[in-house]
């Protein structure tokens, strides 16, 4: 008998400490698509980003036109010779992806400059849905736009554009 008064007392406690709990949700995606930083930031990855890809492809252009050249020439030219340039070739073509790894490779200059443009944004939204979720004591706030699954969410809990007002000293886009 007392187990049964002992459990039910604890489910009721716990209920009470579930009930309690506060939940609100954000569409991180939408918040940085209204900070005007946040879309220089992309602006200026894009435009590394195509600098970079012109660069690239220039070096395979390049290549490109030494193995057709090394082609139309090779059956004039010594063994030796030849050697040399599929070497000069490989030599070359070997750069290129390198370049292209340094780049956009894992940790490469495109990750590398998107930490220093991005991050900080990024950051700074992150403390604002911070300290809204201590001042509001929500327990919980989920990214609807993250990849977390929300099947449902009450618009009522959206709190993106509280956290907006909440980033001090950013550029609202209209």
């Amino acid at each position: 008998m007392k187990r049964i008064i002992l459990t039910s007392i604890i489910l009721a406690l716990f209920s009470g400490f579930v009930a309690a709990q506060k939940y609100a949700y954000v569409d991180s995606q939408y918040i940085l698509d209204q900070i005007q930083e946040y879309k220089n930031a992309q602006d200026q990855l894009n435009d590394f980003s195509v600098q970079w890809q012109k660069e690239i492809e220039a070096k395979f252009t390049e290549i490109d036109q030494l193995y057709k050249a090394f082609q139309a020439e090779s059956v004039l030219l010594p063994e030796e010779m030849k050697k040399q340039k599929e070497d000069e070739i490989v030599k070359k073509e070997k750069e290129a992806k390198e370049l292209q790894k340094k780049r956009f490779g894992k940790d490469g200059d495109l990750f590398k400059k998107r930490q220093e443009l991005v991050k900080p944004i990024q950051d700074k939204v992150y403390n604002a849905i911070e300290e809204l979720a201590q001042r509001k004591n929500y327990s919980f706030v989920f990214d609807k736009a993250g990849s977390i699954s929300i099947l449902y969410a009450d618009p009522k809990l959206d709190i993106s554009d509280d956290v907006l007002n909440n980033i001090s000293g950013v550029t609202k886009m209209k």
